[in-house]
């Protein structure tokens, strides 16, 4: 018993003296809990966050003016009134969930809709079609101001008085085709005249509340997926960009490891006494790396093509530019590990960790339009952010190799601030050696 007691106290002391990997066993779920949670709700404390929408105004109508006003005041939207083209533009680049278009005409033509629910004006809804919760909740705070403002309208005895006299009368027309509501639309009518009488003597009448009519929604929605591709929305695409850059993000970490290993060995330095430069060392290796980074990630997509239907329904020149610029980041990655890791151990668990915060800011696991403005911001200062968007740019979102420069720019650019901060470590090191 004193022996199995002595190792267990062994292997806990042990474990207790690497701070290190302590630190990041602690830390990692509670960095990880707290992202999640902040991001579903947190401790039920009311969120900053606001959705990102466009309002492109064609109709001058007071009604119209109040339900653009009513959308602009909202806690929940952060609205942006645009033109069309414009409005089309960012939602199809993923700038904007949804843009909402307020036709010409729609206020009068709501009104006229309003009590006998024909000719019912059509609200054109775009939309990012990764985003259909919040198509939902975009589309239900707009019935709540059309309801509120067309009804608050419809129910003012001095405004409504011709919007009834019309209904009343194309019901007449054809008085079998909806009896009830010729009669409930004919009692309105002679309420209100009772109550414009009585108005006139000083005496107060109740509001008829439209639901207590029984009224429909005056208007419909004609709503509309934007992509510049010719094929549909497609899930798996996104899944398998965000798993891609996070597994291979693994294997450059275990090219890095390898290097440390070699060190260990000796072999580092057998390697480094060859007729050949630290520098070409380090360039064989992180060709390498980029290399198989590459080959992983098309392999990766060609499953995904094959099996789950998706498309690189964009440029296939980005989606090759945007998988190389990546895969140059991975290898330089793996070098930075390799360069400021101490003793294999400790670097996996460093690495593993940043590599996870990277990914977890980066859109992987779940897509950066569900984040904060604040946060969807801040995560530009990550390269996993760069090639989530340049890999759903390529795919899904079918757009153009114009697209796919900025995520490359920024990919190259983490490659060189990276392999610059690897190769001045490995030197230093080397001189002191």
């Amino acid at each position: 018993m004193s022996a199995l007691t002595a190792l267990v106290r062994k292997d806990l002391i042990l474990y207790l003296s690497n701070r290190r990997a302590l630190l990041i066993s602690l830390l990692m779920p509670i960095v990880l809990g707290a992202f999640f949670g902040y991001l579903f709700g947190g401790s039920g404390a009311v969120s900053n966050g606001k959705i990102d929408i466009a309002l492109v105004q064609l109709d001058d109508s007071g009604t119209s003016q109040k339900i653009a006003a009513g959308l602009k005041a909202d806690s929940a939207l952060n609205v942006q009134e645009l033109p069309l083209a414009a409005a089309q533009d960012k939602v199809r680049h993923g700038k904007l969930s949804v843009a909402v278009v307020l036709p010409a005409g729609f206020g009068v033509a709501a009104k006229n809709a309003f009590f006998g629910g024909h000719d019912k004006p059509e609200i054109p809804v775009y939309y990012d079609p990764s985003q259909q919760a919040v198509l939902a909740m975009v589309k239900g705070m707009l019935t709540q101001y059309v309801m509120q403002n067309v009804s608050a309208e419809m129910f003012d005895i001095k405004a409504t008085d011709s919007y009834l006299n019309t209904s009343i009368d194309a019901l007449q027309r054809n008085a079998t085709q909806n009896p009830d509501l010729l009669k409930m639309l004919s009692s309105i009518k002679e309420y209100q005249s009772r109550a414009a009488k009585k108005a006139e003597s000083g005496a107060d009448q109740p509001a008829v509340q439209p639901e207590q009519a029984g009224l429909s929604v005056p208007y419909s929605t004609s709503d509309q997926a934007l992509t510049s591709g010719l094929q549909k929305y497609n899930g798996y695409a996104h899944a398998f960009a965000g798993m891609s850059v996070q597994f291979i993000l693994f294997m450059g970490i275990d090219a890095g490891i390898a290097v440390l290993l070699w060190r260990r060995m000796g072999l580092w330095n057998r390697l480094l006494a060859a007729p050949i430069t630290l520098n070409t060392v380090l360039l064989a290796r992180a060709l390498s790396s980029a290399i198989i980074a590459f080959v992983i990630l098309c392999v990766i997509f060609l499953f995904a093509m094959l099996v789950l239907n998706v498309q690189i329904a964009g440029s296939l020149p980005g989606f090759i530019g945007v998988g190389i610029c990546f895969a140059l980041v991975t290898a330089s990655f793996g070098l930075l590990v390799a360069a400021f890791g101490k003793t294999p151990e400790a670097a996996r668990g460093l690495a593993m960790f940043a590599t996870l915060i990277m990914v977890m800011l980066g859109g992987a696991w779940v897509p950066t339009f569900l984040f904060p403005q604040w946060l969807q911001t801040a995560t530009l200062v990550v390269p996993t952010r760069w090639a989530v968007d340049g890999l759903d740019a390529m795919t899904w979102r079918g757009l153009g190799f114009e697209a796919a420069l900025p995520a490359m720019a920024a990919l190259l650019g983490f490659t060189a601030l990276f392999g610059v901060l690897a190769v001045w470590r490995f030197r230093r090191d080397a001189l002191k050696e």
